[in-house]
């Protein structure tokens, strides 16, 4: 395998309001929110071990919708570790639907899933993964 040309930085999330959605995240993965350009417009929530996440303001965002193959598709996810039973999944279901997620997708499809599908409070997909 060739050396990679770049390393990952960060993954950044439009929305209209960066510091809200960093504030959902990081009651989620943890972390501390940093405002680096001081005026809200870009928000960084840095989580020990994980990929920084940043949120930029797009005032006229139209979020992506779940699930579509058109113009308007989901064009990203986040796949959470909610982990290793469905009791954990459930449990952090819980909590996301209280921070102001609302399902996308809930059907296990019968067994043969291990996720269930929600939008952030921006409208931005994102699932609670069962990890054994």
């Amino acid at each position: 395998m060739a050396a990679p040309v770049a390393r990952l930085h960060n993954v950044v999330l439009d929305c209209p309001d960066p510091r809200a959605l960093a504030e959902f995240y990081a009651e989620i993965i943890g972390g501390t929110i940093q405002d680096d350009d001081g005026d809200g417009h870009w928000i960084d929530l840095v989580a020990p071990g994980r990929v920084k996440v940043s949120f930029q303001r797009v005032a006229d965002l139209t979020p992506p919708e779940w699930p579509r193959a058109d113009a308007n598709a989901q064009q990203l996810h986040l796949d959470l570790d909610a982990g290793p039973t469905w009791a954990d999944v459930d449990a952090a279901e819980e909590r996301v639907l209280a921070l102001g997620a609302r399902p996308l997708d809930l059907d296990d499809g019968g067994g043969k899933r291990d996720f269930r599908v929600y939008a952030d409070p921006a409208g931005h997909p994102f699932c609670l993964c069962m990890i054994p």
